[in-house]
């Protein structure tokens, strides 16, 4: 994603979320059609409480792409890729607060150290590392609505991007009438690219939105680590972002939260699996 927003140049952020609701919409809808995916529509009308959640969550996902957006804008990949390190922490504090799903004691001490991490960096900024929070609250809510929604990964994306889509596709419209218009006036290169915003945006939060109704949330948390890896190394490396020593000691304590938490969920599994062998 860093590389796809830093492709399309001076495009503002709020442009670049609203093709990306627009074109989002597009392919799903195909995608219904194509899949004849439709029990949503029946759910809906038989549970309209429904549209409330879905509408939550369509809100959390929008901030988490308008300020994602914006930082990698800003060169400021690293710090927004701290949100999605902290964020499957969050999701297992979530977990716990909202499900009532249970930690074992060294999944609370990484919760800790994740905690203290994220202390380390907000004293050295004088400030919070909002950015990082920000992004990491955004979508460790979105999860959350998500996993507590009675619906399939399919039927709730689209029903989140028609929610947005009057919004957006009002903002394109009057953008493209604007000098800042980026669509068609930008060239046919920031053209594909915004297009391409559709199955940008729709195949992973597909991928997350199905594997969110199937396992823990907790678990969630634990599954989302590479990307945020990748972003780090993409701005430090391809974008030349420095990473200060006393800075990299705030994100080391969140690798080792990281690191603690997933391994007494490997550990655990392999003991039940044992156990269920014996």
């Amino acid at each position: 994603m860093p590389l796809y927003v830093k492709a399309l140049g001076r495009v503002p952020p709020l442009q670049i979320v609203a093709h990306r609701v627009v074109w989002a919409s597009a392919v799903l809808a195909v995608l219904v059609v194509a899949t004849r995916q439709v029990g949503w529509l029946t759910l809906v009308r038989r549970r309209p409480g429904l549209l409330w959640t879905l509408g939550l969550s369509a809100a959390a996902l929008s901030v988490n792409w308008l300020v994602y957006i914006w930082a990698v804008g800003q060169g400021r990949v690293v710090d927004a890729s701290l949100g999605y390190f902290i964020n499957p922490l969050l999701s297992v504090v979530l977990g716990v607060v909202v499900l009532k799903e249970r930690l074992r004691s060294v999944q609370w001490i990484a919760v800790g150290v994740a905690a203290l991490g994220v202390l380390w960096l907000s004293l050295l900024a004088g400030e919070l590392p909002w950015i990082g929070l920000t992004v990491a609250a955004s979508f460790g809510v979105y999860g959350l609505l998500r996993k507590t929604a009675p619906i399939d990964a399919l039927g709730g994306l689209t029903l989140e991007t028609l929610l947005l889509l009057p919004v957006a596709l009002g903002y394109v419209v009057y953008s493209a009438f604007g000098a800042g218009g980026a669509f068609a006036g930008g060239g046919s290169t920031r053209t594909l690219l915004l297009l391409a915003a559709g199955p940008v945006t729709a195949l992973p939060l597909l991928a997350f939105g199905a594997g969110a109704r199937r396992i823990p949330l907790a678990l969630v948390g634990i599954l989302q680590y590479v990307a945020p890896t990748l972003q780090l190394l993409l701005g430090i490396a391809a974008f030349g972002e420095v990473l200060p020593k006393r800075k990299l000691f705030g994100f080391a304590l969140i690798w080792l939260a990281v690191l603690l938490y997933s391994a007494e969920v490997l550990v655990t599994r392999a003991r039940s699996a044992v156990d269920s062998d014996a």
